[in-house]
């Protein structure tokens, strides 16, 4: 299909065509910038948990040459909180306000998704509505008896075009919108994890806290 081709159809559909190349720019746009960063933000997280499950000061130096290399990753807000938390601060308080970093944290790996959410919406009805406009041009030619039914069926499998390409366009957003949602919640799991782990690195497990708490009473 040459290039006058694409444009004659595209100019068929009521310029939904064009439109739908912008949206197909932009879903592209988003997927690459979220893939490169919940990525990076991933494996820095691995990192992150490998080290804390190593040492069992969070002040050790490992740790801290990691934090300091990682120091834009949303997990370092954990650690942050955990150290400035006063000597006399209850578990039940550090985790309330390790749980309020990480819901500080979590619209910052969702950002722009539902851009690309809108898309997957739009570009099927966008695409229909390229049809619908590409029909009318079909069946306006039904007055010529020799080549109407020709010009017809020429015309519509033309305006399908359109359709298909909306179509396209959001399988292609849905499986990666669906790919960069399941690593939003990888990363979340890696924080909750942390701060699991920072909790129990400092105050003991939960069955740990429960016998001295049963001892100091009796």
């Amino acid at each position: 299909m040459t290039l006058s081709k694409l444009i004659e159809l595209a100019n068929g559909s009521g310029g939904t065509l064009y439109l739908m190349c912008l949206l197909l720019l932009v879903a592209f746009t988003v997927i690459i910038e979220r893939s490169r960063y919940l990525s990076k933000m991933q494996q820095g997280g691995d990192e992150l948990i490998d080290l804390l499950h190593a040492n069992a000061s969070v002040t050790s130096d490992a740790l801290q040459r990691a934090l300091i290399k990682h120091t834009k990753l949303p997990h370092v807000s954990l650690f942050e909180a955990s150290l400035i938390e006063p000597a006399e601060a209850t578990r039940d308080n550090c985790a309330g306000h390790l749980e309020e970093a990480v819901m500080h944290e979590v619209p910052t790996l969702d950002r722009s998704l539902w851009v690309l959410d809108t898309v997957i919406t739009l570009a099927p009805l966008l695409g229909l509505f390229g049809t619908i406009i590409g029909m009318f041009g079909a069946f306006s030619v039904l007055g010529d008896v020799q080549n109407g039914a020709s010009q017809v069926t020429g015309g519509i499998a033309e305006a399908l075009i359109a359709t298909a390409s909306g179509l396209l366009i959001a399988m292609i957003g849905l499986v990666f919108f669906n790919w960069l949602n399941t690593k939003v919640r990888m990363i979340v799991h890696q924080m909750e994890t942390i701060k699991l782990m920072l909790l129990n690195r400092r105050f003991g497990t939960q069955t740990t806290a429960g016998v001295h708490r049963s001892l100091k009473a009796v």
